[in-house]
């Protein structure tokens, strides 16, 4: 089963280069595909509105203290597999969230 770790981060954190330990579990087999999202400033988000409307606006729809700041697909057996490569990367963190979701089978591929 594929599942997707969605990582959160504070706003205004730094996005270095990525680590030899991020590194090293990015490579693994079980990671499918990854993303590094831009500052949640970069945002545009699109609104459905009654009517059929459509509002765009800049910046993340929502006010949060953590925002998406990426996304790594992983394959695994079970729920408790994608916890223990979730729990991996998070060690390599000193703030944010991993949220971890199954994913409905889409044909997703990666980059």
């Amino acid at each position: 089963m594929q599942y997707a770790l969605l990582i959160y981060g504070r706003p205004a954190e730094p996005q270095g280069p990525i680590s030899d330990p991020i590194a090293a579990i990015l490579a693994r087999p079980s990671v499918g595909g990854w993303a590094r999202l831009h500052a949640d400033e970069s945002a545009t988000t699109l609104r459905a509105q009654p009517e059929g409307r459509t509002i765009v606006t800049d910046g993340p729809f929502i006010d949060s203290k953590e925002y998406l700041a990426g996304l790594i697909m992983v394959g695994a057996a079970n729920l408790d597999e994608a916890l223990a490569i979730a729990q991996d990367f998070q060690e390599t963190r000193t703030s944010g969230a991993i949220e971890i979701r199954p994913v409905v089978e889409s044909g997703f591929r990666g980059a």
